[in-house]
């Protein structure tokens, strides 16, 4: 389990921010400014997920690196996810009455090393680690919380993310591969515009 490094009150005011953004952009292109300061202001990786009270997916991107302020990282993660998800057509004003905000807060990335290649299933804590791979021009990332989702172990976690990148199952076995974890934090909404909570993989 990873330590938290942030208080629900912090998780309740990221998710909330990362709405708001979302909201004022899509209704009169007004990009919001944070506010907050604390952990808001130092440098933190993030995504910002968006789903449909089914459960179905309606964007998510973010910064695996910390190169913005977490206020910053936020504001701009929650509009790409929005409106930027190549995946899915813009969120509508509309339909934010109908979905479910998420923020991931990341731990930054660590390479995992190791001798032999196929020692890299049990480096990975599922349900702790979200995982990167990166070889040449092709990257990919998979958040804590899709290991759980999809009921995948930490070889099929490993393939998946392989696919993410655009490359082959498997590529993890290769050397010239690069696999990272990164932990997170997540926090919710339970319903639109509802209370947030936080997210506790081990027990999903």
């Amino acid at each position: 389990m990873i330590s938290q490094e942030y208080s629900d009150e912090y998780g309740e005011i990221a998710t909330k921010m990362a709405r708001r953004a979302i909201e004022e952009f899509i209704d009169i292109k007004l990009i919001i400014k944070n506010s907050y300061g604390g952990k808001f202001v130092e440098k933190r990786g993030v995504f910002t997920t968006i789903r449909k009270m089914s459960g179905e997916l309606r964007g998510c991107i973010g910064f695996p690196e910390p190169v913005y302020p977490l206020g910053e990282a936020i504001i701009k993660s929650a509009i790409a996810a929005a409106v930027d998800d190549p995946r899915f057509p813009p969120v509508t004003k509309d339909e934010m009455d109908d979905v479910v905000v998420e923020v991931s807060l990341l731990t930054k990335p660590t390479l995992i090393e190791v001798k032999n290649r196929k020692d890299l299933p049990s480096k990975i804590k599922i349900g702790v680690h979200g995982l990167i791979a990166q070889r040449g021009p092709f990257s990919g990332l998979l958040l804590p919380q899709v290991a759980i989702e999809e009921n995948l172990d930490s070889k099929s976690f490993l393939d998946s993310v392989c696919w993410k990148a655009g490359m082959e199952p498997g590529c993890w076995t290769d050397q010239e591969t690069a696999i990272s974890v990164f932990g997170a934090e997540i926090f919710y909404e339970i319903e639109p515009k509802g209370p947030v909570f936080r997210k506790n993989l081990s027990k999903e």
